[in-house]
């Protein structure tokens, strides 16, 4: 005969409308503390994507220059180099949100395998690239498995909680930054490794193949990700735990459970498309499109002629500059990150953040007219918004595909932006800080509608 057993005081009973950081953590002040080698892990596999991804921006335009795509005209470069830049994105836009649904029930840790796997294939075969074609596969291969982002802050939203979250969410841009650091160094030292290291990298396929020596370093580093994955990794998905629970209540069996227990499971795509998921992911997507258009347009700027509107630096100096713009963005998320999130706030932290993009913008034709004379808050609110933990890669897969869409669009948009302005001289050329700055304002507006903090209601 069984008997119900009524929940304790210590058990807090949620559902699919409860917000996730208020599940089971109302009146918890003392911090968790976090678990620092699972932690670990997961910002190494964060690092390789920065590694892998930026390490190609110091010497894109010069790649492109050197296939002879744009006819020899260097006004053109901006619109192939965006175009390459892009693909991953748009790729990535069309089959993130299911590697991410697909998280939530088989497992974190093989879509998160698969993906580091198709990181280092496409940077091998983009290293082999030598032409516009070989290029854009490659970078397509990479968007097409990955689903890494998405995953990684769901699996560091089940390693944290609401005492401990900021901490953990503020290793993530720590370790980008770091990654962002690397790679753009890697990319600017080793490209034409016989042009700079003739001795130690003679023979006819590193004259043919110029650019292989950054690309598979970054590949290498994605191996050693994926093996320390493999084996040291632990899934965090609570699947296991719940679906023996669901099954012994289904036996009739007298349970002591919390109700999350079994309403916990993954809901439907419609059950996201509510204010309190899609307005953090709106602003995701709003600065989303102001990250990559700084992505793409440094590069671009750094090496563009100071006649035609940039800086004329070659590709190891625009490395290095990228480099040092990654140290000191890791240095600032790791001393100030978590303290100004307890003391303002995440949603002021993340306004204040959106604002400074206008004044950022500002100094791109401030710096050109110098030179002719002589960033985490977001994914606390958007891992906030996920109805219940199992449907956290699905919200967290919704809010990377949005991005994954801009970012798809803005590399190559701003680009094009640039090279247009330059070309018809536009605003003196300038036009396109005008477009940014004017889009930056627009989306510190969208800020206003963020709930006050991570879990509550807007």
């Amino acid at each position: 005969m069984s008997s119900s057993v009524a929940p304790s005081d210590s058990d807090t009973v949620v559902n699919e409308r409860t917000a996730l950081l208020d599940a089971g953590h109302q009146g918890q002040k003392k911090a968790t503390p976090l678990p620092k080698f699972q932690i670990a892990i997961l910002l190494l596999a964060l690092l390789v994507e920065p590694i892998a991804s930026q390490s190609i921006y110091p010497y894109i335009n010069q790649l492109v220059s050197e296939l002879d795509i744009t006819g020899g005209d260097e006004r053109k470069v901006g619109y192939y180099a965006g175009l390459i830049e892009s693909i991953f994105f748009a790729t990535q836009a069309l089959t993130i949100l299911q590697w991410s649904r697909t998280s939530d029930r088989v497992g974190r840790k093989p879509v998160l395998l698969l993906g580091i796997f198709g990181l280092s294939l496409s940077m091998i075969c983009f290293g082999l690239s030598r032409t516009l074609s070989g290029l854009i596969v490659s970078r397509c291969i990479t968007g097409a498995l990955n689903g890494n982002i998405g995953v990684m802050k769901s699996m560091m939203g089940e390693l944290t909680d609401a005492t401990n979250m900021a901490q953990g969410f503020a290793l993530m841009p720590i370790a980008f930054s770091f990654g962002a650091t690397i790679g753009p160094m890697i990319g600017g030292a080793l490209e034409h490794p016989q042009r700079h290291f003739p001795n130690i990298f003679p023979g006819a396929f590193w004259s043919q193949f110029p650019y292989f020596l950054p690309s598979g370093i970054a590949a290498a580093f994605s191996v050693i990700c994926f093996l320390t994955i493999l084996f040291f990794l632990k899934e965090t998905l609570p699947r296991q735990r719940t679906e023996e629970k669901s099954m012994s209540a289904l036996d009739g069996e007298a349970l002591n459970v919390p109700q999350n227990a079994v309403e916990d499971s993954p809901v439907s795509i419609r059950s996201l498309f509510v204010p309190s998921v899609l307005i953090p992911v709106a602003n995701y997507g709003c600065i989303a499109i102001f990250e990559m258009a700084m992505f793409a347009l440094q590069p671009l700027f750094y090496s563009t002629p100071i006649e035609l509107g940039g800086l004329g630096f070659d590709p190891s100096t625009i490395g290095l500059w990228m480099g040092t713009f990654g140290i000191v963005n890791g240095v600032l998320q790791t001393m100030i990150f978590a303290p100004l999130v307890n003391r303002f706030g995440a949603k002021t932290v993340f306004q204040f953040c959106a604002g400074i993009f206008i004044p950022i913008i500002a100094l791109f034709p401030i710096t050109n007219i110098v030179a002719h004379q002589y960033g985490s808050c977001i994914l606390m609110f958007i891992t906030a918004a996920a109805p219940n933990k199992r449907s956290l890669g699905a919200t967290n897969g919704l809010a990377q595909m949005t991005a994954s869409i801009v970012r798809a669009i803005t590399p190559a948009t701003a680009t094009s932006m640039f090279a247009y302005s330059i070309q018809h001289k536009l605003m003196g050329g300038y036009a396109v800080y005008v477009v940014l700055i004017t889009a930056s304002i627009f989306a510190l507006r969208i800020t206003t509608k963020l709930p006050g903090s991570p879990g509550k209601r807007a």
